[in-house]
């Protein structure tokens, strides 16, 4: 799987009462959970964000509370790959299972600007950065989570593999 779009940037210690602040989790609708994606950091990020944009953060992104509500905005928001130095631990749990791609690739991460234009293959774990020429190596994912991404995440692609008997 190959993504492509405009990186959106963000320092460390992006936590989760960031990325959809906890005034709107009395929703579900992911609409409304998009509409203010990023707003405490960004207040501008709904608005510039487009279809297949890329996150770029540095250490620690997704740290704070387990929401599966973040992962959602994001996605949601337009945002097809989250790139980044590191990650909390339950956000990667959070994203993978909601379907969202996330890369760890710090050199990338440090590297990145405001708009520039990124190519992310999960299948041969590259970050390429079109607009500064560079190339950086992250790890690829494995086949099984890059089904469980296309297929929409942990439920969409457990109830695939029900429906085909419990074979891949």
């Amino acid at each position: 799987m190959i993504f492509e779009g405009t990186a959106h940037t963000f320092g460390r210690d992006v936590d989760t009462d960031v990325i959809i602040p906890a005034r709107y989790l009395n929703t579900n609708d992911p609409d409304e959970l998009a509409a203010h994606c990023m707003e405490d950091i960004d207040a501008e990020f709904v608005k510039r964000v487009k279809k297949g944009d890329i996150i770029v953060a540095g250490e620690n992104f997704g740290c704070g509370s387990s929401r599966e509500h973040a992962p959602v905005a994001i996605m949601t928001a337009g945002v097809s790959v989250v790139v980044a130095a590191s990650f909390a631990r339950i956000f990667y749990r959070n994203a993978i299972n909601r379907g969202l791609p996330i890369v760890v690739c710090p050199a990338a991460a440090k590297d990145a600007r405001p708009g520039d234009r990124l190519r992310v293959d999960i299948a041969a774990g590259t970050v390429e950065n079109l607009t500064q020429g560079k190339k950086y190596a992250a790890e690829p994912f494995p086949p099984f989570m890059q089904e469980l991404i296309e297929r929409g995440g942990l439920l969409p692609y457990v109830k695939s593999r029900l429906a085909a008997g419990g074979k891949a």
